[in-house]
């Protein structure tokens, strides 16, 4: 088991260097920047299932450090929540397949609502119709997923969470995010005390 477990580990390590650092990187963090710091608007992420998880771990991380963002569900959209958007608003949509329907309908629906919206998409997928809607595309390199069945969302799931990490922690030296503005936000908790502590608070 132990030898299983260390492979497993393995794989996923190597899954997250293998992830083509693009041009969609910087395409995504300067539309972020520019939308949301310059122009007051906010990210919306989105995704369905397992992808959708890791689009709400992303909109809190990054609401946290400095970049108002919020999470959107697919479905939900469709019944009226799709109101949320406003002008100067950015999407970043999470498609692992690249085909996930209530993703391609969020596209259409919300473009119909803002013609103007720009959106940020990552996905297993090199190419496909999900990048050609996309301003800004980021390609996970299509990993193996781990589990026995190749099918469950493991390593996929993995690699998505690295980029968007990547992404928060860019952003964050993009606006010069300090001690003290975590603290603002982040007031309770052991990192809420940290982070005044490491601020002079």
């Amino acid at each position: 088991m132990k030898s299983r477990i260390a492979e497993i580990l393995n794989q996923e390590a190597q899954a997250i260097k293998n992830i083509p650092v693009s041009d969609g990187f910087e395409q995504a963090i300067d539309l972020i920047h520019e939308k949301v710091h310059q122009l007051g608007g906010k990210l919306i992420t989105s995704g369905m299932g397992k992808a959708g998880q890791i689009a709400l771990n992303m909109a809190t991380t990054f609401s946290s450090t400095g970049t108002p963002s919020v999470f959107l569900h697919p479905s939900e959209a469709q019944h009226g929540d799709l109101g949320i958007v406003q002008p100067n608003d950015l999407m970043l949509l999470i498609s692992n397949s690249g085909k996930t329907r209530e993703i391609l309908e969020l596209y259409h629906l919300s473009k119909n609502l803002n013609p103007k919206l720009k959106y940020i998409g990552i996905s297993s997928q090199e190419a496909g119709e999900f990048k050609n809607i996309c301003d800004a595309y980021i390609w996970t390199g299509n990993p193996t997923e781990v589990c026995k069945l190749g099918l469950c969302p493991t390593t996929s799931t993995t690699v998505m969470t690295a980029i968007g990490d990547a992404l928060v922690v860019e952003m964050m030296h993009q606006i010069d995010f300090s001690n003290e503005e975590y603290s603002k936000r982040h007031h309770g908790g052991y990192l809420g005390q940290k982070s005044r502590e490491q601020a002079g608070k």
